[in-house]
């Protein structure tokens, strides 16, 4: 079964606000990329807290009947992506995010911008 991307990027942002993921936001970049349809963004206290966000997205996806198409990152979790394929989930701790800046990058022409 397919998920619709909206479904996805609120079910990741919901399974990442459940544990405790710090600015969690979510940015509609459909019209900038044909990467994906939304991007969510989060940070974690520390590479347990970013690793156990990225589970926790994965377990939540997978019980709603969405299927995870990769991650990234596991092994070091400074920044962990999770592919869901319309939505791309960034779980990042703070310095990562602070130097990467992901959402100064995407959002200059993003819409649907929601924050956890």
């Amino acid at each position: 079964m397919s998920l619709d991307s909206h479904v996805l990027s609120r079910l990741a942002t919901s399974a990442l606000d459940d544990i405790k993921a710090r600015d969690v936001v979510c940015l509609e970049v459909a019209e900038l990329t044909p990467m994906a349809d939304y991007m969510v963004i989060a940070t974690g206290n520390s590479s347990t807290h970013v690793k156990a966000l990225a589970d926790e997205v994965i377990h939540q996806v997978k019980e709603a009947g969405g299927t995870v198409r990769g991650t990234e990152g596991r092994l070091q979790a400074e920044w962990v992506l999770v592919d869901l394929g319309s939505v791309v989930v960034h779980i990042m701790l703070a310095p990562t995010r602070a130097l990467y800046s992901l959402e100064d990058l995407w959002n200059f022409g993003a819409t649907d911008r929601h924050e956890n």
